[in-house]
């Protein structure tokens, strides 16, 4: 009998819950200039706001010239400092914890969200080109799988940053060469590829990570990176060169 009560009871307030229409509503409130600012507000933030704009404002290094991604068809001067400063500074970390070394990397295009213009660089120069919390990642993908990496890149047409593999194409974007530190690619063989936590999840349709036997999180920032790397120059000076051609 109790059992039958709960039963009529559940269904009761089914059918009651069903019937009942939630009409959702609000306000779209526009935040822009016209709105008056608190000034009690405004002396309480500006202390912390003038500690962080003098941090961010710090100098770190020089660039004597203008560093756009714009410049350049298969690899960029940027992309590159990107993809071989995250080699330089990622590999003594993955050694310390595998024995064994970074053999390339592959970053995105679209992970560089801003040039480096000519003049100083500051805190602020890295958060701009790397305002995400991406963080290296390290994969280990058979030679077959790189392959697959490879053609992708092809395929994209994009100057995807990369370092420690050169790749050659002929003007109709048949691959011609491919080689990782200098030596042909083994099919059979591991290789440890230093990459983005966002590219290792599936970022950029880079579906081929999926296939990584190993990932090795290093808990090292690429802002980060970027940040260590300008702190250890005085000018910055990087270019485009042959790791990806296209010949004509």
């Amino acid at each position: 009998m109790r059992r039958a009560i709960i039963t009529l009871f559940v269904l009761f307030f089914s059918i009651e819950s069903c019937e009942t229409e939630y009409v959702l509503s609000g306000n779209k409130i526009e935040i822009n200039n016209t709105i008056e600012k608190d000034n009690e507000i405004v002396d309480f933030i500006n202390p912390y706001k003038n500690n962080v704009d003098k941090q961010m404002d710090s100098v770190l290094a020089y660039s004597p010239v203008d560093y756009d991604k714009k410049n350049g068809v298969l690899n960029t001067a940027i992309g590159n400092m990107m993809a071989d400063i995250t080699l330089k500074l990622s590999n003594p970390i993955y050694r310390a914890r595998t024995n064994k070394n970074i053999d390339f990397v592959l970053l995105n295009h679209g992970g560089i969200r801003s040039m480096i213009s000519k003049g100083d660089i500051t805190f602020r120069t890295a958060y701009k080109v790397m305002p995400f919390e991406n963080s290296v990642v390290v994969c280990e993908l058979e030679g077959r799988h790189v392959y697959e990496l490879i053609n992708y890149l092809i395929l994209n047409k994009k100057a995807h940053p990369i370092s420690g593999i050169n790749i050659v194409l002929d003007k109709n974007y048949n691959l011609l060469d491919a080689k990782i530190n200098g030596k042909n690619i083994d099919e059979n063989k591991v290789y440890s590829v230093a990459t983005s936590d966002y590219l290792l999840n599936g970022g950029d349709k880079m579906t081929f990570f999926e296939k990584s036997k190993k990932n090795i999180i290093l808990d090292y920032k690429i802002r980060n990176i970027l940040i260590d790397y300008f702190k250890e120059v005085d000018t910055v000076s990087f270019k485009i060169d042959n790791r990806f051609i296209l010949k004509k």
